[in-house]
């Protein structure tokens, strides 16, 4: 699949190529961050929507 889009970006490979990076280095970066989330912080987001009261943590 690479190589097909090397082959096929004549002159504005830079572009292409940094785009895909940025888009990569992106959702690489999410992701990591989504896994090494704690329990009870996705709890409380997953939660959010349905509370009408007030912070619950305080903050």
């Amino acid at each position: 699949m690479f190589k097909q889009f090397l082959e096929n970006a004549e002159g504005n490979q830079g572009y292409l190529l940094s785009s895909l990076a940025i888009f990569l280095i992106f959702f690489i970066l999410v992701g990591i961050f989504v896994l090494t989330m704690k329990k009870d912080e996705i709890q409380y987001l997953s939660e959010l929507p349905l509370n009408d009261e007030d912070d619950e943590r305080g903050s």
